[in-house]
């Protein structure tokens, strides 16, 4: 008898059985999102009256199941399943970008430290418009790595209305020129940025100042200023003179026997300020510099240079001198008007920015380094730069 061979149908049979049946164990892929919400609970369906299935907080991952409009139905790390709308939540794209955010200035140094006034997200970008993740809890301390000035809108991306084209005048015709004498009054002439009747006046733009911050965790993002305070101690922030101190940074330590400090030593300051307004093409216009005197037992003023054109990071260092060292501390200056502005975050930088360096000998700053150059004492446009020649009226005596 000749053996009995398999059909050729019955083999392609047995493979497509086989595939079916290695396909139930294969893993579907589902996209993951993540909380961007401070806590939301999971919903078991689309309606007015749902049950809570499970609470999620800022910064939870989630895989999801199903997408219906402005809904998602997801699945949490055990297994609980609901539905969350897609507003408190961002996806893979933009949670990368967060990680690539912090990784590029993982290493940027530190301008200042802040705490913040509130609880806040940190944005991608500055702009209250802009996609935001995660969420810093009020009072906590962050590192300030750079600042920007961008428009302000709303957190739906309103931007200031758009100013309204001029109407040109109607074209009259040439009337004869009046004679002399005749009672025939000229018609004055238009001053230029003077307002023209009829056209409402457009408001200016308004700006606002945001700070890229580090948080403990590592994670970067930008924060509005205003929403953040300068550590500051409290010890010279009653010197600002209504001025912002942007940063301030520890020279060196004296000891004062009566001072009330740990072991009796007592800091000494740099500091930079700038003038309390958003939107300024420089980081701070003024350097003080805050000595201790031992014999009065209060800071006074050693080095002030205002106004100038600064921009961050402040630095302090020691600086050798014959029989050790001494502290020393330098800046940034714009290389005349050789400024950029980024215009995806807003940041102003130098493009060919100067160094400035000084070293402090007890109470004596005086200005070492290789660019001993003139600084240019500038103004902003609001100041009008006083004369030199200009001199006090004199006081009448009655």
């Amino acid at each position: 008898m000749r053996p009995r061979t398999f059909a050729p149908w019955f083999l392609a049979l047995y493979f497509l059985l086989f595939a079916l049946g290695c396909a139930r164990f294969r893993h579907e892929h589902h996209d993951t999102v993540f909380v961007s919400a401070r806590q939301m609970y999971l919903h078991d369906r689309i309606a007015a009256v749902s049950n809570r299935v499970a609470e999620v907080v800022n910064g939870q991952p989630l895989e999801v199941i199903e997408r219906s409009r402005r809904f998602l139905k997801v699945k949490t790390e055990k297994n609980e399943i609901g539905w969350i709308e897609e507003r408190a939540v961002i996806d893979e794209k933009s949670f990368d970008s967060f990680t690539q955010l912090a990784e590029q200035h993982r290493q940027d140094p530190v301008v200042a430290s802040a705490t913040l006034r509130d609880d806040i997200n940190l944005h991608l970008l500055p702009g209250r418009a802009t996609e935001h993740f995660y969420l810093l809890a009020g009072g906590a301390k962050v590192q300030l790595l750079a600042r920007a000035s961008v428009p302000k809108t709303s957190a739906a991306g309103m931007m200031p209305p758009p100013q309204p084209a001029v109407p040109k005048p109607p074209v009259s015709p040439k009337s004869p020129s009046p004679v002399l004498g005749s009672k025939t009054a000229a018609r004055p002439t238009p001053v230029a940025g003077a307002p023209v009747a009829g056209v409402p006046e457009v408001p200016p733009v308004i700006v606002e100042d945001w700070w890229l911050v580090r948080d403990a965790a590592g994670h970067a993002g930008w924060v509005l200023a205003g929403r953040l305070d300068v550590d500051v101690p409290d010890e010279i922030g009653i010197y600002a003179e209504g001025q912002r101190i942007v940063g301030a940074y520890v020279l060196t330590k004296v000891t004062d026997p009566e001072a009330s400090t740990p072991n009796h030593e007592v800091p000494e300051y740099l500091t930079v300020l700038s003038p309390p307004r958003a939107g300024l093409p420089f980081d701070f216009d003024q350097v003080r510099v805050f000595t201790w005197s031992v014999r009065h037992h209060h800071y006074e003023t050693a080095f002030r240079l205002h106004p100038i054109q600064g921009y961050l990071p402040a630095r302090v260092s020691r600086q050798p001198v014959p029989g050790g060292s001494v502290p020393a501390f330098s800046f940034l200056l714009a290389n005349g008007q050789l400024v950029s502005t980024d215009p995806a975050t807003g940041i102003t930088r130098p493009l060919s920015p100067r160094t400035i360096q000084y070293e402090m000998i007890d109470t004596q700053v005086r200005r070492i380094g290789p660019d001993m150059g003139p600084i240019p004492y500038t103004h902003s446009p609001e100041d009008k730069p006083k004369s030199k020649s200009a001199k006090p009226a004199k006081k009448k005596h009655r």
